[in-house]
């Protein structure tokens, strides 16, 4: 890529559409709408959230303040943007850029995407982002020799990314699951299965430690908690004292987002609303699988019927079996990566 580009401060209400508020100058936004008027639809509901490109539902509304946009960047009051090249429906607190002079693509718009996060990382429910600062926020972009932003080179620029990108995972591909090709690895439907006591698969099974929110230090260790996303985490905290720490092991919510497991290959720290599941034998292969038949656990507990500890003691998990009659750890192992592998050839394959 060319290091002799040039640059240039831009303010948000220079290049994407503002109108002229109560309150100034304001980017389009979202709006509050009450759950009751919100049904199961097909249109991604924008929130806060920074996980999921911020996709909290898919709904529709009647309501004259469902909002949508399409082909735009949702930027929260939080600062965390994300590119939508479909119709979406936009939450209160999170706002719409749309491009006066150009169109946006995802190469471009991820572009212009890093230059706002890089610029928007001390926001805060202290220090939100509303829709009149929005627009006087600068980022910094490229720009030709007519001093206008140089979208092509943007667009080539995250296009040369992404082919490096592709370049590295294709060699991870072919070292870690090359060898996988050559094994004749049966449907699930072609093993047999059977139940097991979940304490006779795990060595240890041990819930975490109660933590208040307001006892906790901020930190970089993971929290996890009984939360049904981004692998359970909470948060991040500094605590050593008085917790319950693990790692390289499974994680199953016993209430909140009840039956919800993940793996968790990093060290953490364990609320008392998650139990870990550890066994030194297995590794992340076996895990995830027995995540996702843990996970199914879900289907017959909820909030009100939560897994306490005598009740996991006589739960039961359903495996696929050897000749012997034992849990076939070895399919196991070798099913998930046939698996991952086959999703990282789809994903390098549809972005060739």
């Amino acid at each position: 890529m060319d290091n002799n580009v040039q640059w240039k401060d831009f303010y948000i209400k220079d290049i994407f559409y503002t109108f002229d508020g109560t309150n100034g100058i304001q980017t389009p936004t979202g709006s509050y709408i009450k759950k009751s008027e919100l049904v199961d639809g097909d249109i991604p509901r924008i929130t806060v959230r920074d996980t999921n490109n911020g996709i909290d539902s898919f709904c529709t509304s009647n309501s004259k303040d469902f909002r949508t946009y399409k082909n735009f960047i949702s930027v929260s009051f939080l600062g965390s943007a994300f590119y939508h090249s479909y119709e979406a429906s936009l939450d209160m607190k999170v706002h719409a850029l749309i491009p006066k002079d150009f169109t946006l693509n995802e190469f471009i718009a991820n572009f212009i995407i890093i230059a706002i996060r890089n610029n928007t990382v001390n926001s805060s429910y202290g220090n939100q982002l509303s829709s009149t600062d929005l627009p006087n926020l600068k980022i910094m972009l490229p720009v030709g020799k007519d001093n206008k932003i140089n979208v092509g080179y943007m667009e080539n620029y995250i296009k040369h990314l992404k082919k490096q990108h592709l370049s590295k995972y294709n060699v991870y591909l072919n070292e870690t699951y090359g060898n996988i090709k050559n094994k004749k690895i049966p449907a699930l439907n072609e093993k047999q299965w059977k139940d097991f006591y979940i304490s006779d698969i795990f060595e240890e099974v041990q819930r975490g430690k109660r933590l208040k929110r307001a006892n906790q230090i901020s930190g970089d260790i993971p929290y996890i908690s009984s939360t049904g996303i981004n692998n359970g985490v909470d948060s991040f905290i500094g605590n050593t004292k008085n917790v319950r720490v693990f790692n390289n092991c499974l994680s199953l919510a016993n209430s909140g987002s009840v039956g919800s497991c993940f793996y968790e290959p990093f060290e953490f720290v364990a609320s008392d609303h998650v139990t870990h599941l550890k066994n030194q034998k297995f590794n992340k292969y076996i895990y995830l699988f027995l995540a996702n038949q843990l996970g199914k656990l879900s289907e017959k507990y909820n909030f009100n019927r939560e897994i306490n500890d005598n009740r996991i003691k006589r739960e039961k998990v359903v495996l696929p079996i050897d000749d012997s009659g034992k849990p076939d750890y070895e399919y196991m192992e070798n099913y998930i990566k046939l698996k991952i592998k086959e999703q990282l050839q789809k994903y390098i394959c549809s972005n060739i």
